[in-house]
């Protein structure tokens, strides 16, 4: 077996197993070997009640005392009973689960493995699992890996493929060279691969993600040096001169540029007249006004003559874009014609967008990936705008500078990635700051509160509903099990639904849902049918919904402070007064410290700066940045240090053989150059 084997080449896996990977984006045993655990089961010996700690998933030894109590809240069966054992007693909480009244017995010894609360001053466990002493002591002392799943797919079917996978498959020839792994002191390519998936101990598995990691930063960091040089050669082949339309559009708004927009724009335009091909990134914090940025360059690149794209990483923040310029045409008589482009339209939509943009009768494309496909050919593209680049990743955003000849690249992103990072991760682009919000903006409200403030939450949560706002519920993890001891938006919002008022409409979004139906909900949402959204982080981009103005956060503990800023930067955007709970599930000092950060700040950069300073090592399998430069297992916060080692052995590797002719470097040559042939710059 190689990397390109079809999955279906693994013993045990048919059609309809093989449509289930499909949906994980595992087609082949390449796709699956890179299908990194999301974290590890580490069954410890059981703990006894007293030594249990809010916050912590612990394992406790008890017996049932007393009966099991069942309660119906509209559809909502709820189940309430005690354990105890010699030292203490906790009080154990099932939602939708009746079959647990079957499994316990009054008087035997079960072992309840969950994350422990503290509530009115007792300790209470929720959807713990369950196990009988013997089956528990067998998994004692094993590193069990959890992958991510899809419904019909379970845990144990991913770990018996991998099994067979690592068995058959074929490592090529380690690329990185011997000198990067003495130097780094890093294990051997197929060593991390396996070890990874099955680690013996804790110590293995770290030595294998650093390898892994590595990899990734270093493969990329590459791949940018090889991408700038190329870029830094490129003539303006579509010199802009100054018409007097982007002028008069920023006196006739109803708002004045801030300061740090009128410098970041006079650099746009700097590099639209100048020379080179513009490759910028626009970093600004949310509400920063970097969108009012790309209509400028785009108003500008139309004025001349020329088309322009933007890309958004969803349809919805696409729909919302296109809307935005269209409002804008209409109201100040701009010469910007433009067109929508997504994925989910019709054949028929979509040819006539292709005709419209072929022969120039539309001059700015606004969408999605549907913009890269080999079908959208453009009259004279010089423009090409993205949104939240770092959900495309290098490869896509060439492909959409690759419709034209030498276009301008423009590329936004309201990820805060402190500038020491920033210039690593966009080693390609030249880099501006917008650090400074609108002066009428309202800043958030933020409290970071503890597990029993949630009923209390709840009460605001309906009155700011009543009142006619909107409120969005962030949980981790999208159905029970994925984590233990964390909230999951599937339960979450049946769990809503029995505890707000009946006339409140509560909605539920996830990542694993069709692309239509996460479309549909956020279109939903955004257009005032429901009143409450229940997600996991898949809204960080892509709505914007100014009637929206509570963010409550559950286990904010398990994410970084950046994410939660930007998962924050969701509400805030209208003109109501607008609030983030941040419910914290640790009673750890330093887990409370760390979230604090965001009750006294909500500039972005600040709170990365501090993210990278507070990260630990044992935060490893929190909840990932998402997505963030399509980095499978590394995490730009978390190995800041490892991402700045990467960087330091590319210069000296380029510095010692800058076209990779050695024969030391010759896998290494290999691999970049199929790499960069394929326009993949992820690890293979």
């Amino acid at each position: 077996m190689d990397s390109n084997t079809g999955i279906m080449e693994i013993k045990g896996i048919g059609e309809k197993t093989a449509k289930l990977f499909r949906k994980l984006g595992i087609q082949t045993v390449g796709d699956l070997l890179h299908d990194y655990p999301r974290d590890y089961e580490d069954f410890k010996e059981p703990s006894a009640i007293s030594e249990c700690r809010a916050g912590e998933l612990c394992s406790v030894r008890a017996c049932l005392v007393g009966n099991i109590s069942a309660k119906k809240v509209r559809s909502l069966t709820i189940l309430n009973f005690i354990i105890r054992d010699a030292g203490g007693e906790i009080s154990m909480t099932y939602f939708n689960m009746p079959y647990v009244k079957n499994i316990l017995k009054k008087g035997l010894f079960y072992i309840f493995r969950g994350v422990v609360q503290a509530k009115n001053g007792r300790l209470v466990m929720e959807q713990a699992k369950i196990y009988k002493p013997e089956e528990y002591f067998r998994l004692t002392g094993i590193l069990q890996p959890r992958y991510p799943l899809t419904a019909g797919l379970t845990n144990h079917m991913v770990a018996k493929a991998m099994k067979q996978a690592l068995s058959f498959y074929d490592f090529p020839q380690d690329y990185l060279p011997e000198w990067v792994k003495r130097d780094m002191e890093l294990e051997d390519y197929r060593q991390a691969v396996e070890e990874i998936h099955f680690p013996p101990d804790y110590e293995s598995m770290l030595r294998a993600r650093k390898r892994l990691a590595f990899d990734e930063f270093f493969l990329f960091i590459l791949m940018l040096r090889k991408c700038k040089e190329r870029n830094e050669v490129l003539e303006n082949s579509y010199p802009m001169r100054d018409t007097g339309e982007t002028e008069r559009l920023t006196e006739a708004l109803p708002y004045a540029l801030t300061g740090a927009q009128k410098k970041v724009w006079g650099e746009i335009k700097a590099d639209l007249q100048g020379g080179k091909a513009m490759n910028r990134l626009v970093q600004g914090d949310v509400g920063s006004g970097k969108t009012i940025l790309a209509f400028l360059a785009l108003l500008l690149c139309v004025s001349n003559g020329y088309q322009g794209a933007m890309m958004a990483p969803t349809e919805v923040l696409a729909a919302q874009h296109y809307e935005s310029m269209t409002k804008l045409q209409k109201d100040y008589g701009l010469p910007i014609r433009p067109v929508l482009l997504t994925g989910s339209m019709t054949a028929k939509e979509k040819r006539q967008v292709y005709e419209a943009v072929q022969c120039g009768t539309v001059n700015v494309v606004i969408g999605t990936h549907a913009l890269i496909q080999e079908r959208v050919e453009y009259k004279n593209l010089a423009l090409v705008v993205t949104d939240e680049q770092h959900r495309f990743g290098v490869a896509q955003r060439q492909r959409l500078a690759g419709k034209g000849e030498n276009v301008h690249v423009m590329v936004m992103s309201a990820t805060p990635i402190p500038r020491t990072l920033a210039i690593i991760l966009y080693g390609d682009l030249d880099i501006s700051v917008v650090d400074e919000l609108p002066a009428d903006r309202l800043p958030v409200k933020n409290c970071v509160v503890g597990t029993d403030y949630r009923e209390k939450a709840y009460r605001f949560l309906a009155r700011e509903a009543a009142a006619g706002r909107q409120v969005y519920v962030i949980c981790p993890m999208v159905e029970e099990g994925e984590l233990e001891g964390v909230e999951n938006v599937t339960s979450y919002t049946e769990k809503l639904r029995s505890v707000l008022p009946q006339e409140l409409r509560v909605g539920c979004l996830h990542g694993k849902m069709p692309a239509q139906d996460k479309n549909r909900i956020m279109e939903e949402y955004a257009a005032h049918k429901m009143d409450v959204l229940v997600s996991t982080t898949v809204i960080e981009v892509g709505i914007n919904v100014p009637n929206a103005t509570v963010m409550m956060i559950e286990n904010a503990e398990r994410f970084g402070l950046a994410q939660l800023h930007q998962l924050r930067g969701r509400v805030g955007r209208g003109e109501y007064q607008s609030y983030c709970i941040f419910i914290n599930g640790s009673d750890k000092p330093q887990a409370f410290d760390r979230l604090d950060i965001l009750n006294r700040s909500n500039d972005g950069f600040f709170i990365a700066g501090e993210d990278l300073k507070m990260r630990g090592p044992g935060d490893l399998f929190g909840i990932r940045q998402s997505g963030l430069m399509d980095f499978k297992i590394g995490d730009v916060y978390q190995d800041a240090g490892l991402l700045k080692k990467a960087e330091q052995c590319v210069e000296k590797l380029l510095a010692k053989d800058e076209g990779l002719a050695l024969e030391e470097h010759r896998t290494l040559r290999e691999y970049v150059e199929k790499a960069l042939g394929e326009g993949d710059f992820r690890t293979i």
